[in-house]
């Protein structure tokens, strides 16, 4: 298992762009899985449960320059927990959600990375900004003072062509830039979260300097 572990990390990164950071999507991998990954050169884990991520990060204590992004949808009352276990919050959705990590960001002391998760298409499946609320909530977004907010993130809907998925990224990357030709004071643009197994290459294309992959990694997850 490692060296097919391995075999792909090096295959994948050696397709990326130096700019471009894998994250290692690691929901339902074993530990040992995620060792043969560190051994390999991957530093970005990417979890999307609170729980599962907290046995693993005890048993990875031992690793300590691994960075950990949170990829899953973050409900209000996991917030606390998301950022005293992670440094990256990839999944910010919702103009509240923002809010209530920034309050508890001060009372923490801390000061989190996070991407914004917009929805480009209709989705019913995915939560996140449409492009107008996003908008309209930029004033407000740039009130919390506590969070560092990066870019944005997005996952395209299911069963979209190629050429439509590329579409969303462009779109994404090109809202990305409108935002920041705004000059707002505590909102920057640098990154852009978006791609996975099925995408990453049309996503990097697009402008993507994240990609968050799971399956092409480590195969596939039990049901």
């Amino acid at each position: 298992m490692s060296s097919s572990i391995l075999e792909r990390i090096t295959a994948i990164r050696s397709s990326l762009p130096a700019s471009v950071r894998l994250i290692a999507v690691t929901k339902q991998v074993p530990t040992e899985a995620m060792r043969s990954a560190y051994a390999a050169g991957i530093r970005d884990f990417g979890e999307s449960r609170i729980q599962e991520a907290a046995s693993k990060q005890t048993e990875l204590q031992d690793l300590s320059d691994i960075t950990w992004h949170f990829i899953g949808q973050l409900q209000a009352n996991k917030a606390k927990k998301a950022i005293e276990q992670f440094s990256w919050i990839h999944s910010v959705d919702n103009l509240k959600l923002a809010q209530r990590l920034n309050q508890l960001a001060q009372q923490l002391g801390v000061s989190p990375l996070v991407c914004l998760q917009v929805k480009i298409l209709p989705d019913p499946n995915k939560a996140g900004w449409n492009v107008s609320q996003l908008l309209t909530d930029l004033p407000a977004l740039n009130q919390c003072k506590n969070l560092q907010i990066q870019g944005l993130m997005t996952i395209p809907p299911l069963g979209l062509s190629d050429s439509q998925i590329e579409n969303v990224f462009n779109d994404t990357r090109d809202l990305a830039k409108q935002i920041q030709e705004q000059h707002w004071s505590d909102i920057q643009m640098q990154h852009l979260s978006m791609g996975m197994s099925s995408d990453y290459q049309i996503a990097v294309h697009a402008g993507a300097t994240m990609v968050r992959l799971g399956t092409i990694l480590f195969g596939g997850r039990p049901l």
